[in-house]
């Protein structure tokens, strides 16, 4: 290869993940960009067929592309675990550029103007497939990149995150014609630019209806946020007493507290070095939260912790269960959500999205042995035990007032779940008209990723028009109204508290009822296009056999 084509290429390749990294919330939040993001990697992708080079040279040039925005976007991984940050980069990247490479080798024997409809389908089919497969990480899922422009997108509510993600590729390809077009002096017609601006401007004028016309209806909880600032490394998981914890945030919450309100947020693992479900009305922790109650019995709180379950026998035992040590039995482990109120009842439920690495080990009938090795966070080391369906906090559990259209039904979402829009439509579909988040976000220390965290509730608020509370250990702790605008938040590294009314609403929306109905679309038609230039190619070969 020339040196000056290799020159061409690199330039190409650093272009597209420079673009793609800063364009990403609190990664530079230059979010227009995101727009021009995929030209130069479809401009190399052009001259590596125009100059025909080897396919695995645009493997490695499109890997380096997207090594470099992954790198840009999340490198404060690092601050919790150096390998973790390694392996989502090199990994992601790899799914990336693998996306790439099947949209290259459809072009070649689909043609030109079906391969580029291809590519948007695969990375549609690719991004819904890592929503939902074992090795999951949808951190950087191109909706996602417009997290903090919620004026841009209140059409999510129909589309969720794969609708933005659409809209973007649409846009790059459209764009990259036009380039193309100049780069071999061709004219470039009117139609073609008006359908580009078209494709720019109708999705803003949609979200600005949208959201000059949406109004919640007053239907409105007092909701009391405790953000103590436990530091997850020297203090939460041993440095610091569980029952200090615990008071520390009990003293907090005294602060602001009065007869309005009607629930009080604690974070995850607001209770963090595991208790077993069945004893929990003898911990003295829980004692500790029910005397508070107690004291305002209106009040519903709402707590993370770790749990553990023991299995009886005739039980079913899942894949991530541990074997008691002396081989009596079995039980699991959990990041938990519980909620405490006058009832004698403690409600329970147990975190479903876990993290890769930390709380989660892939495909655990293939790797329990490497178990062993999982990152170590604090708390509970291992595969933690999830469960199948969602659960919702009501008011009065049993009781005819979760029935009642001003009964709060909560939907106790922790931490990583947050970044999932279909998973947090099952609450919906539960009943829940708003949602709780509890999160930690103290691992990565002052970076963008804790800001990140805080943006993608934003999307959360907007596909399901519910109001959030979020509330963190640290990071930030905030008020999401429900056309996802940031109402009343926290400081970083700061213990406080924060009180204020969001309204519910029983309304459900469209994603809300269907989900990620154009990635289950996009993954069926990659698998028929797939097969049908794979069947092109045999045909090919066969013609050039029988020659």
């Amino acid at each position: 290869m020339p040196t000056l084509v290799k020159y061409k290429f690199f330039i190409y390749s650093v272009l597209s993940g420079v673009m793609l990294g800063i364009s990403f919330p609190a990664s530079g939040g230059f979010y227009g960009l995101v727009f021009f993001g995929f030209v130069p990697l479809l401009l190399l992708e052009y001259e590596v067929v125009r100059s025909e080079q080897k396919s695995y040279k645009l493997l490695l040039y499109s890997f380096f592309s997207f090594l470099i925005f992954n790198f840009i976007s999340t490198w404060w991984i690092y601050y919790a675990s150096l390998g973790g940050m390694l392996m989502a980069v090199l990994f992601n990247s790899l799914f990336m550029a693998s996306v790439f490479q099947f949209f290259y080798f459809s072009k070649k024997y689909l043609g030109e103007k079906v391969g580029y409809i291809c590519f948007v389908i695969f990375w549609l089919g690719f991004e819904w497939l890592h929503l939902n497969w074992e090795l999951s990480w949808t951190w950087l899922t191109l909706g996602n990149f417009f997290a903090n422009e919620t004026y841009l997108i209140q059409w999510y509510e129909y589309t969720g995150v794969l609708g933005g993600s659409l809209w973007i590729l649409i846009v790059n390809i459209l764009l990259f014609t036009m380039v193309k077009n100049r780069i071999n002096k061709l004219k470039i017609s009117i139609a073609q630019g008006g359908v580009i601006l078209a494709l720019l401007v109708l999705p803003l004028l949609v979200s600005t209806l949208i959201r000059k016309n949406y109004v919640e209806e007053e239907n409105s909880i007092h909701v009391l946020i405790v953000q103590p600032n436990i530091d997850p490394y020297n203090d939460k998981f041993g440095g610091m007493e569980d029952r200090e914890q615990v008071q520390k945030m009990l003293q907090l919450a005294e602060e602001k507290m009065d007869s309005a309100v009607r629930f009080v947020v604690l974070p995850e693992t607001a209770l963090p070095n595991g208790y077993w479900e069945e004893e929990l009305d003898s911990i003295d922790l829980i004692l500790m939260l029910k005397d508070f109650v107690t004291r305002y019995p209106k009040v519903r709180l709402v707590a993370g912790m770790s749990s553990f379950k023991e299995y009886k026998n005739g039980e079913e035992i899942p894949a991530t269960a541990k074997p008691f040590s002396d081989n009596s039995g079995w039980y699991d482990a959990f990041n938990t959500a519980i909620q405490i109120d006058a009832s004698p009842k403690i409600q329970i439920y147990h975190k479903s999205k876990l993290v890769l690495g930390v709380e989660k080990l892939p495909f655990p009938w293939l790797l329990k042995p490497l178990e062993k090795f999982a990152i170590d966070l604090g708390g509970t080391v291992g595969s933690l035990g999830t469960q199948p369906i969602r659960s919702v906090f009501t008011e009065k559990a049993g009781e005819t007032e979760m029935n009642l259209p001003n009964a709060a039904k909560i939907a106790p979402v922790i931490c990583y779940e947050s970044i999932y829009g279909e998973f947090c439509t099952e609450y919906i579909q539960k009943g829940a008209n708003v949602i709780f988040i509890i999160t930690n976000d103290g691992w990565w220390e002052d970076t963008p990723g804790y800001k990140q965290h805080l943006a993608f509730a934003r999307l959360r608020a907007i596909e399901n028009r519910r109001s959030i509370a979020r509330c963190a250990n640290t990071g930030t702790s905030a008020f999401i109204n429900q056309i996802g605008d940031v109402f009343d938040e926290t400081p970083w590294w700061t213990p406080t508290v924060i009180k204020n009314t969001i309204n519910l609403n029983n309304k459900n929306t469209f994603y809300s009822m269907h989900g990620d109905f154009i990635g289950r679309i996009a993954a069926s038609l990659s698998v028929l296009l797939l097969f049908w230039a794979f069947s092109k190619k045999i045909l090919k070969q066969r013609d050039c056999l029988s020659c």
